[in-house]
């Protein structure tokens, strides 16, 4: 049983005096610790309730009220397949299948000869778009026709035979940028057979065969989404060439990935950034046994299931052009709502705090092989917005909690939570455990982890903490953390694990694998696990509490 406080509205409060040092504390518990094996005593930072990073600050995290029920990935398609109608339904049309896959074939090979032809001698593109360049010449264009028809037989051959058309594009000098929801492979074929606009891509989608040559020819703007210098000349090359009139209209999706279109997930800034006027576009995919967006199911599966269909039906609307606020600072952020509501409302569908890192997120748990992987995403705009963590440092935490063996719901118990950093659960570990399990079910979500790790870096005293504890641990003589000096250092707040466990503590804080804590390993560390820093709150606060176990 652990020592409760004398002053119940303090965390913790020192039991001895405060002018023991840490120094004979560790050694006096050293002592104490080898001739009681039952009843071992250790330094703890509290009692056996209270909050362990109160010296940090008062604010606890919020009572989260956790993420939206909605998966806006998850293709609809019923997992038994239909029944007997769609069984039926694909024996009769496999031979139908045949002709179709050999019309698509065919539509590839003429488009991408005309694409080849069109792109042959010109100056501005021989491996990939040269930025600055200029609009395709007259001729080059007329000569992609060829390559647009080929895309219409494409659609057709996918089951498209006719598209239900809603509204009409804006001028381009009236809205040069267009905006439309992600749900398949389908819409860039449509809108490059439709509209033939500068699209925005992805820097891998220059290898793919075929298909990088014609995006080539739509003087594609190429982005690395995780590179804050490539995003930011990915819009001054989406601004010059919207505010020219002789390049064709830029089209971008916003969502930056597909969705099952119930839903729109948060929109990324880079069409709104440069404050033209944009039209929205949605498009749907009405259905009944067959769920056409490209979520949680292959590209050969999808495909497959299209050639297998009497007729695929698409809609798509074009709604009215939406200007950007008059307040300049609020560009961005209010254009993109702005749209991104008007765009909510002609789909009929609800928008949402998810974001493409929580597809991310989600396609790292399928291939980890876990159930309901959905149960793993975090809603990444409402993280990024409130607590300032990017997609790489999520991603990073998000393997050490697939580490953690999480159970089919996607829930870590607290034993296997310490388990992966070599701890047993002690009353500490108890304690920084239920920080992050406000509901105290004795299990954590991964959104939860994450809040919670978030919610701590976040506090104005973490950063001074975490470099006042690294210089009250290094060596008198030295600039770094010993094993053994991690060891007795532990001992200010718990009980030390074996060797081998001890082992796994150290390497934890050995980022640079060189068998020593410098400094950068130490802060690196705690700004990736900063509940770590409760093992070190006594020092940090030179006083000394007894755990007893």
């Amino acid at each position: 049983m652990a020592s409760t406080s004398p002053n119940p509205a303090s965390l913790s409060a020192p039991l001895l005096s405060d002018s023991i040092s840490p120094a004979h504390a560790a050694n006096g518990h050293a002592a104490n610790h080898r001739h009681h094996h039952d009843g071992a005593v250790a330094a703890s930072v509290c009692g056996d309730a209270g909050d362990p990073f109160a010296f940090l600050s008062e604010d606890r995290p919020p009572r989260d009220r956790g993420p939206s029920p909605a998966d806006p990935f998850r293709n609809g398609t019923p997992a038994w397949c239909g029944g007997a109608y769609a069984w039926a339904r694909t024996l009769l049309l496999l031979p139908v299948a045949a002709v179709r896959l050999a019309l698509f074939g065919l539509a590839i090979a003429i488009g991408y000869a005309a694409t080849w032809v069109a792109l042959r001698g010109w100056a501005d593109t021989h491996v990939r778009p040269r930025e600055g360049g200029g609009p395709m010449p007259a001729w080059r264009r007329r000569l992609m026709w060829i390559t647009r028809i080929s895309a219409r037989c494409i659609l057709f051959s996918f089951g498209y035979h006719w598209i239900r058309k809603k509204g009409r594009p804006a001028p381009r000098e009236l809205a040069p940028i267009v905006v439309s929801n992600h749900i398949s492979y389908i819409e860039p074929i449509f809108f490059f057979y439709e509209l033939f606009p500068t699209i925005v891509s992805s820097d891998s989608h220059d290898a793919l065969p075929f298909v990088g040559t014609i995006i080539r020819a739509m003087q594609v703007i190429y982005v690395d989404r995780f590179s804050p210098a490539s995003r930011k000349a990915a819009v001054n090359e989406i601004k010059r060439k919207a505010a020219c009139n002789s390049f064709p209209r830029v089209l971008l999706f916003p969502e930056g990935t597909t969705t099952n279109g119930r839903f729109l997930i948060s929109f990324q800034h880079g069409a709104f950034i440069p404050g033209y006027p944009v039209q929205p576009v949605v498009v749907h995919y009405p259905h009944v046994h067959f769920d056409q967006s490209w979520g949680n199911i292959s590209l050969l599966k999808l495909m497959f299931k299209m050639f297998t269909q009497f007729h695929n039906f698409m809609e798509v609307e074009y709604l009215p052009v939406v200007y950007p606020p008059e307040i300049k600072q609020e560009n961005a952020l209010h254009f993109a709502e702005d749209t991104s509501y008007a765009m909510a409302r002609a789909l009929n569908a609800l928008p949402t705090y998810y974001s493409y890192g929580d597809s991310m997120i989600m396609a790292r748990a399928v291939e980890a092989g876990k159930v309901n992987c959905s149960n793993y995403m975090v809603e990444m705009a409402w993280v990024k917005d409130v607590y300032g963590i990017s997609t790489a440092e999520v991603m990073e935490l998000l393997e050490h909690f697939l580490a953690m063996n999480p159970d089919n719901d996607g829930r870590v118990k607290a034993e296997d939570f310490w388990a992966h950093f070599g701890l047993d659960c002690s009353p500490l570990c108890k304690k920084i455990f239920h920080y992050f399990d406000l509901d105290i079910k004795g299990l954590i979500t991964f959104r939860q982890f994450l809040v919670g790790c978030a919610h701590l870096r976040k506090q104005p005293l973490f950063q001074g903490s975490c470099e006042t504890a690294f210089e009250k641990c290094r060596g008198p003589e030295t600039s770094e953390i010993s094993r053994a000096q991690l060891a007795d250092l532990l001992r200010l707040s718990m009980v030390p694990p074996s060797d081998d466990k001890m082992l796994e503590l150290f390497k934890t804080f050995d980022v640079d694998g060189d068998e020593k804590i410098s400094r950068d390993d130490f802060m690196a560390c705690l700004g990736r696990f900063p509940f770590l820093i409760a093992f070190f709150a006594a020092l940090i606060n030179g006083e000394v509490y007894i755990e007893i176990v």
